[in-house]
């Protein structure tokens, strides 16, 4: 056992992708934590996890063990020569374009190779490889985290008090670990802000995607149209994940995250859609999810509490991308914590870890905004002109997939080192 662990133990607040990332990392770094989820047990709410080339190359550096462990549930594009693809582009109106001779655009790049898995799966297979039971306690919600002197104490619902070095918030979007972090100076930006867009979800069974569309299940699609659009990619064992987005632009008036609907509501948010669209919609409930996201956080770090995935940085999931985030925050983070040598560096470490990972992981919350518009044809640059959506699209995604992960660990011993105080 690396001696580094006897000198700071980390309390995890959260059992979802971020945490058990963070967890994976600090293990294979001889870190001690513990990590502590409100749910009962693991949380699979989501069908599919769509991840790029970023992503599994952040996993390859938390731990081999992650990347190996992935590789073995991930799904791919099933056409091999659309293996690069991140989507076919098509239009969401009756004949998916053909009408005005438009038949598809492929969306991708030579660096990046579509893989995705059933969230189910990828948190069985990440929380298999933690050390062990005793590292997780499920059934344990956090209600407040504060820091006392040089620990950080977090009370949970049932009265018991838990103490750490350095506290880590994987709580998701409405965490209350962002309370904690924003509250004192910015608490006008604690809240998730909505987007505009809500998406009803849906998972067909193996073979009825296909029956429906036809060549059009092959592989991801994006079916894009005047306020609203469709997303589409496989799943392991011939599934379908899908959702329907609509652009409305009016303020989410509900209590809570989504809303449920009639039917024939929700057949009248794609009116005007291709019939094979309108039967696809057919395998969704009728429960609109309200897209909300943190558009605007001045810092991820207070103290010896700091914020890592969707509590930092919720998105919308129109570049794919929100789920990788959290690995990257994971690899940074971990990566810091284990070279503290002395528990006075906790704060350094975590402000060299804001530093690295807020501008891109806001960059991205900014850009997947943008492209939402761009999907609905109500982005101000290319409205509904299909030639510009498809050249904006085929640019704007490279520099999430090629972001040269290497080069941020060496900045960030190169930042902690520079920081290091005297022991």
């Amino acid at each position: 056992m690396n001696p580094r662990s006897e000198r700071l133990h980390v309390g995890i607040i959260g059992g979802g992708i971020a945490g058990l990332a963070l967890g994976i990392g600090l293990n294979y770094r001889h870190v001690s934590f513990t990590i502590y989820e409100a749910a009962p047990g693991l949380n699979a709410i989501g069908a599919g996890i769509s991840l790029g080339p970023n992503t599994t190359r952040a996993m390859e550096l938390i731990d081999p063990a992650l990347r190996e462990g992935y590789e073995k549930i991930a799904i791919k594009n099933r056409s091999p020569e659309k293996r690069h693809n991140f989507a076919d582009f098509l239009l969401a109106e009756p004949g998916l374009g053909a009408a005005r001779g438009f038949h598809g655009a492929a969306v991708g790049s030579k660096d990046f190779v579509r893989s995705g898995a059933h969230r189910k799966d990828l948190l069985e297979m990440m929380k298999s490889l933690l050390p062990g039971n005793d590292c997780i306690r499920f059934g344990f919600k956090a209600i407040s985290v504060c820091q006392v002197g040089k620990k950080v104490q977090v009370s949970f619902e049932d009265g018991q008090v838990a103490e750490f070095d350095a506290v880590v918030g994987c709580d998701g979007g409405k965490g209350i670990t962002r309370q904690a972090v924003l509250g004192h100076q910015f608490p006008d930006q604690v809240q998730l802000t909505y987007s505009g867009r809500y998406v009803y979800r849906g998972l067909v069974p193996p073979g009825k995607a296909q029956e429906i569309l036809g060549k059009y299940a092959d592989d991801s699609k994006i079916f894009i149209g005047q306020g609203r659009y469709f997303a589409a990619y496989p799943l392991s064992g011939g599934g379908f994940n899908f959702l329907g987005g609509r652009q409305k632009d009016e303020p989410w008036t509900h209590s809570h995250s989504t809303q449920e609907v009639s039917r024939e509501d929700m057949r009248n948010d794609f009116d005007g859609c291709d019939p094979r669209l309108l039967e696809l919609l057919e395998w969704a409930k009728p429960l609109r999810w309200g897209l909300f996201h943190h558009l605007s956080t001045p810092t991820y770090t207070h103290g010896r509490i700091v914020l890592l995935g969707d509590v930092a940085h919720a998105s919308t999931p129109h570049q794919g991308a929100g789920a990788g985030q959290c690995f990257e925050d994971a690899l940074i983070l971990s990566h810091l914590l284990g070279q503290i040598t002395d528990d006075q560096m906790i704060p350094a470490a975590m402000e060299v870890y804001d530093s690295i990972c807020r501008p891109r992981a806001q960059e991205i919350v900014r850009t997947s905004n943008d492209t939402g518009l761009l999907y609905t044809m109500t982005h101000p640059q290319c409205a509904d002109d299909v030639t510009k959506i498809v050249a904006s699209a085929r640019g704007r995604f490279q520099w999430i997939w090629t972001h040269d992960l290497q080069a941020d660990l060496a900045k960030a011993t190169e930042d902690l080192d520079r920081l290091r105080k005297p022991a």
